[in-house]
């Protein structure tokens, strides 16, 4: 019995005292955990054909192009929508000034009156005065007079109310200014109505003479 125990004892490995055969089954260890990690990675990853691939890549470019297109509307349209309300705000004055025309209308009236002997000459001076603010309250708020005395008709600013022959200017200029005009910066709020002049005929030179 004592020789069999003996030749067990003998079966076993042997370690020594650097631990070598420790290390050895580490090592093993690792490289099998190594091997498996490889099959798993390898098994993950999916092969993409090529014209997937492609398919792919253009789907992603049309949908950034569409992104960038996207935005590109997005600002047009805040920057049109600045530039409408900024309008507005710019032309709000317009049915005030409106309003108010038919008052420096009756001020020129009274300007207008004949007055040979001067009787009611502080009472015109005072309208003048009245008259000449409102031209600086206009001015102020970006109203202006349509300046139009003999220049030449202008569809845009003038409406024509009647002919006079006229030797001294040219056809179509305006001689008299019926009603003044006034604009809000760019805008016309009413075109002044103005008589223009007409070639004068030889029966109008034969009856001046």
């Amino acid at each position: 019995m004592k020789s069999d125990n003996h030749k067990k004892r003998d079966e076993r490995p042997e370690f020594n005292e650097t631990g070598s055969e420790t290390q050895e089954l580490s090592d093993e260890a690792l490289n099998a955990c190594a091997d498996a990690a490889n099959v798993a990675s390898e098994s993950e990853t999916a092969t993409v054909p090529k014209s997937e691939y492609d398919k792919l890549k253009k789907e992603l470019d049309e949908a950034k192009d569409r992104g960038l297109r996207a935005l590109a509307e997005l600002e047009n349209f805040r920057a049109r929508t600045k530039r409408l309300h900024d309008e507005e705000r710019k032309y709000a004055s317009v049915d005030l000034a409106r309003a108010i025309l038919p008052v420096w209308d009756n001020l020129t009236l009274a300007l207008n009156i004949d007055d040979p002997e001067h009787n009611g000459a502080a009472v015109i001076e005072g309208v003048r005065m009245v008259a000449e603010e409102f031209l600086k309250i206009f001015q102020k708020n970006g109203i202006e007079k349509i300046d139009a005395l003999h220049k030449p008709f202008d569809p845009n600013f003038h409406e024509s109310v009647a002919f006079m022959p006229s030797d001294e200017y040219p056809a179509n200029t305006v001689l008299v200014e019926v009603k003044a005009g006034f604009k809000l910066y760019d805008r016309v709020i009413r075109a002044t109505q103005v008589v223009l002049a007409a070639p004068a005929t030889a029966a109008s030179r034969q009856e001046e003479a």
